[in-house]
């Protein structure tokens, strides 16, 4: 069995280029075969700092915030020399009050759209074991059982599970770090050795975090497309919202869901006329406020002009709509857009989001916004239904690799309608069933996952996200009343797929149950997207001059004037990009494909100028992704400190470059 452990510093993850340290009276030890990763532990609960490794020595410090991540710079019988910045030590930890954490890699549970609860083994041996056992979903179904009844025998193999009945809260900033990796099942499953380190009260002080609310409200926002051929479509929606408030008035919980309405267009600079890109027509509004909602949406009009392409700017309605409506009184966040046309993309100078779909997708993600997409298939777009289903469905994507797109046939109006008000009340009656569930205190049954090969209509569709995405949110919102936590165990082993789906049908695609993300400070992700910037900058001159052949030495010119030591990056034929110095010694071993880093120079040359020009867009969105993880000011982890730079931020591994 081949258990490859992969290695990504903290501190490094600060950028794509290695600089050269200045030097220094004292540094931290570095990582054996290394030349500018250190050695790095994270602390446990109870942690001190001892003022010298003899045990007889004093206190440098009793107040060691559980977490907190320290270089090492010597080790000494049973104690570790530590200190949390690479100037200088602090202070001497017990070895055994710390797990090596040589990495910034962490993982994060997904949404749990009806996956099994995830399950940490004692040993690699036991989870192997259960990977190959014929009978796979029936063992995992016993040990879960075992772990609910408390009765746990002393050679049980499975030491905790993720909490069942409840999401981990938000509050409650859990690490996963990875310290080993086994890939022997290939893409069905990873094997990973991980740590699981709850800081509990080490993190932010939770008397400033607002107290988890009582009741789940639902906040539903049309995200309506009012260019020219939507206006069937924009009668609909208030025809729509006026009969679901009507339901609603007879529900006892029926002020628990608000609907809201942002209308969207496409780039005003090229086209005045169409008067606005995106505009709020309301906020969000209960059935006991419905006059103003359905007034101002009765004044909603479509655009008398067409717009300069025939895809059309939703990216900025649905930022606008996330951004901009009041969700703080909102768990359950729901957003219905409709549209007949594409979205403007990344690379596209007229967008003014600037972002790709998966970028989209992320940033709706980190504000729990669960979108659906309806898109209206008319005639008259036929070329555009392609390319606009591609990025609507990478857009859409959920955590069990399903996706919450919607086509629509609208191959006459009256079948685009009907089609659409289906698809609209089936949605606002599976949320509407979630808010009145989990007022009354009942727990909404696991989905059944539906075969990719079924065809299902529309209205079954809207059906099947409704109830998938209400029983993630539901546990969600749980997890965050009750303030679960996740379970807290120094070493296990856990699989990184839902095993009882896999083994239910092997040749499907994996439903991912915990996924990577990396640990970036305010200062590192300014440095980020400083350096993206200049690679990225180079790497468009050589493609706007036509001098593709210049590409790769371009990014290497742009990397050698950004450090001390320009001669780490000399071209070298054959190398990709990490083994040319560029992406850095923290991304050898990752178990996980990087777009760029395995680009080599042939196979830049051996690419059409479309698949160039991606390249380079998907650049640049993630520049603009990291420009809005940087204002977000609800999603970095301070853990005390005073010092905003020192903060944290979780980036999904899939967001970097």
């Amino acid at each position: 069995m081949n258990r490859n452990p992969f290695i990504i510093p903290w501190a490094v993850c600060a950028a794509l280029l290695c600089f050269a340290a200045a030097p220094r009276a004292e540094t931290p030890l570095l990582i054996e075969g290394k030349k500018t990763l250190h050695q790095r532990v994270v602390s446990h609960p109870g942690a001190v700092l001892h003022s010298a490794p003899d045990a007889r020595a004093g206190l440098a410090s009793d107040k060691v915030k559980t977490f907190t991540v320290f270089y090492v710079y010597a080790r000494q019988g049973e104690r570790i020399q530590v200190g949390v910045s690479d100037r200088r030590a602090d202070g001497w930890l017990d070895a055994a009050k710390t797990t090596a954490w040589n990495q910034s890699l962490t993982m994060l549970f997904t949404d749990r759209m009806g996956r099994r609860p995830v399950l940490f083994f004692k040993d690699h041996d036991s989870l192997e074991k259960l990977c190959l056992d014929d009978k796979l979903e029936e063992k995992v179904l016993q040990y879960e059982k075992v772990l609910q009844s408390g009765r746990i025998p002393p050679a049980f193999p499975v030491t905790a599970q993720e909490p069942s009945e409840a999401a981990v809260a938000e509050k409650n900033f859990y690490l996963l770090p990875v310290l080993n990796v086994d890939n022997a099942f290939g893409e069905s499953a990873k094997l990973l050795e991980i740590a699981s380190i709850d800081p509990g009260d080490g993190g932010n002080d939770e008397s400033a975090s607002p107290p988890a609310d009582k009741d789940l409200r639902t906040g539903f926002v049309f995200v309506i497309d009012t260019t020219i051929s939507m206006k069937p479509y924009i009668d609909q929606t208030l025809k729509l919202v006026q009969s679901i408030y009507d339901e609603l008035e007879k529900n006892p919980h029926g002020d628990k869901i608000a609907f809201a309405v942002m209308a969207f267009r496409s780039n005003t600079d090229l086209t005045p006329a169409l008067e606005y890109t995106t505009r709020l027509i309301s906020d969000f509004k209960t059935y006991k406020q419905r006059a103003e909602l359905e007034n101002a949406l009765a004044q909603v009009k479509e655009a008398g002009v067409s717009s300069h392409a025939y895809a059309e700017d939703s990216f900025a309605g649905i930022k606008d709509a996330a951004d901009k409506l009041s969700w703080q009184n909102y768990a359950s966040r729901i957003m219905l857009l409709i549209t007949d046309a594409g979205p403007l993309r990344e690379g596209d100078k007229t967008s003014r989001t600037g972002m790709a779909p998966s970028v989209m997708a992320e940033y709706l993600k980190r504000s729990n916004i669960y979108l659906t997409v309806a898109h209206i298939k008319t005639p008259r777009g036929i070329k555009d239904h392609s390319p606009a289903e591609r990025a609507y469905r990478e857009l859409a994507r959920q955590a069990d690799n399903q996706t919450s797109y919607i086509a629509l046939d609208a191959s006459t109006p009256q079948k685009g309608v009907a089609a659409f008000e289906a698809v609209g009340r089936r949605l606002a009656q599976g949320y509407n069933a979630l808010v009145t569930a989990t007022a009354e205190g009942k727990l909404l049954a696991a989905p059944l996952r539906t075969s990719p090969q079924k065809k299902l209509s529309p209205e079954e569709e809207a059906r099947r996200i409704a109830e998938s995405t209400g029983y993630a949110i539901q546990l969600r919102f749980l997890g965050n009343r009750q303030g679960s936590r996740a379970p807290g165990v120094v070493r296990a082993w856990v699989a990184d797929a839902d095993l009882a789906k896999l083994a239910r049908d092997p040749q499907a695609q994996p439903v991912i149950a915990i996924q990577p993300a990396v640990l970036v400070t305010k200062t590192q992700l300014s440095q980020l997207r400083a350096q993206l910037k200049a690679i990225f900058e180079s790497a468009r001159q050589s493609f706007l001059k036509d001098e593709s052949q210049n590409f790769f030495q371009n990014i290497l010119s742009a990397a050698a004037q950004m450090t001390r030591d320009p001669q780490a990056f000399a071209q070298a034929p054959g190398k990709n990009l990490a083994q040319s110095g560029v992406l850095g010694e923290f991304l050898d071993g990752l178990p996980y494909k990087s777009r760029i880093m395995n680009l080599k120079e042939d196979d830049w040359y051996q690419m059409s100028t479309g698949e160039q020009k991606n390249i380079l867009n998907h650049l640049e969105a993630l520049i603009k992704f990291y420009e809005e993880c940087d204002r977000d000011n609800t999603h970095w982890e301070g853990f005390g400190s005073p010092h905003r730079d020192e903060w944290v931020y979780r980036i999904p591994l899939s967001m970097l470059p």
